[in-house]
């Protein structure tokens, strides 16, 4: 039998929204160091549930001072305000600030990974990723570009990131699940949720590992929660039909499979093949027909197995003759596929009803 998440290929994955964080006054810049110690103790009990450390923390070592210079273009410093958010572990906030003359400096009380975001009105929204291994200050260098310009960061405003070392687990992982190695797939998935267990990234890979894996129940679970914290996220709709589809659930799988191509009209033959499937075994059969042959197009050869449903949604359409030279094309490109067998055996159950001419 061919699994329908059988041929999945992991694809890149997108972002999901950031939590949003309260925006401190504008005036910081000016306040002076005395002056900043005393704002900081003050307003200590505002931000325990961020990651930001304070000035004092920082100037007895405990911290880090980062300062964020965000160029504009020309790369010179950014003239017009920007908002500056600092995230650690891609999901963490660790604080916000507006800049002046390009600058923004936010104070941490750990090292580690970071992502800062940048997001200023004329131009497109970029991030950077970036660790720090000491104590003391850092500078980091942002630069921003024209919201149409086509070599604009793809990042997508608002939508958390996902931090170095989780983002190298999760590669890791596909990397692994791409050499059928599920030993290892499985602890870098476990190591990717250890470090960002809520980012549809890394559920998107323990859906695929789950799939690969044929724990089809599990798959479905871990990927609708993905497409329900990102539900722009494509590959995680696509797999999540698979995972239906798998089960027999063919009238379900195909609304996040439909979803899939409207996100991504460009998505790998392999979805297109699991919505013929389910098309099919639904019986929307013209639907089956047209799904299955821009699968097999797509696929250029390296599914061939696709045109025995080709010959099946024409033999259900009415259309013999062209399900019967389907069939006939497919044994004289593919006599030695396994599948070889069921396609002859179609062939004769054609010409034995009588729905085609004997040759």
């Amino acid at each position: 039998m061919q699994y329908c998440s059988s041929v999945l290929s992991p694809g890149a994955r997108p972002l999901v929204r950031a939590p949003a964080n309260r925006q401190p006054p504008p005036f910081e810049h000016l306040i002076t160091l005395p002056l900043l110690f005393a704002f900081v103790l003050a307003s200590a009990s505002l931000t325990l549930a961020q990651d930001a450390g304070t000035a004092a923390t920082e100037f007895r070592g405990n911290g880090v001072a980062i300062t964020i210079v965000v160029h504009a273009p020309s790369g010179e410093p950014l003239s017009s305000p920007a908002m500056v958010k600092l995230f650690r572990g891609g999901t963490i906030p660790s604080g916000q600030a507006e800049t002046s003359h390009g600058h923004a400096e936010l104070v941490v009380n750990s090292i580690g990974d970071f992502t800062v975001l940048v997001e200023s009105a004329g131009y497109a929204s970029a991030q950077k990723e970036f660790s720090v291994d000491a104590t003391g200050r850092e500078q980091v260098d942002v630069y921003l570009h024209s919201s149409d310009s086509s070599v604009a960061n793809n990042a997508i405003p608002g939508r958390a990131v996902l931090a170095p070392k989780a983002k190298k687990a999760v590669d890791d992982g596909f990397q692994s699940l791409a050499k059928d190695n599920l030993s290892e797939a499985g602890k870098r998935a476990a190591e990717a949720a250890r470090l960002a267990p809520g980012h549809p990234d890394v559920l998107y890979l323990r859906g695929v590992l789950y799939l690969k894996q044929k724990d089809w129940s599990k798959a479905q679970d871990v990927l609708e929660n993905a497409t329900q914290v990102d539900p722009s996220h494509a590959q995680a709709f696509a797999a999540l039909g698979m995972a239906l589809c798998d089960q027999g659930k063919y009238d379900a799988a195909i609304s996040p499979l439909e979803k899939s191509l409207q996100l991504n009209p460009a998505a790998a033959w392999d979805t297109r093949w699991t919505l013929a499937k389910a098309y099919y075994q639904h019986a929307q059969y013209d639907q089956a027909l047209e799904m299955s042959q821009d699968a097999l197009a797509a696929a250029a050869g390296k599914a061939p197995e696709i045109q025995l449903l080709v010959a099946q949604s024409l033999t259900a359409v009415g259309r013999y003759d062209d399900a019967a030279q389907a069939l006939r094309d497919f044994l004289r490109e593919h006599a030695d596929r396994r599948e070889a067998a069921t396609a002859r055996r179609w062939l004769d159950r054609l010409s034995a009803s009588g729905k085609i001419s004997k040759n």
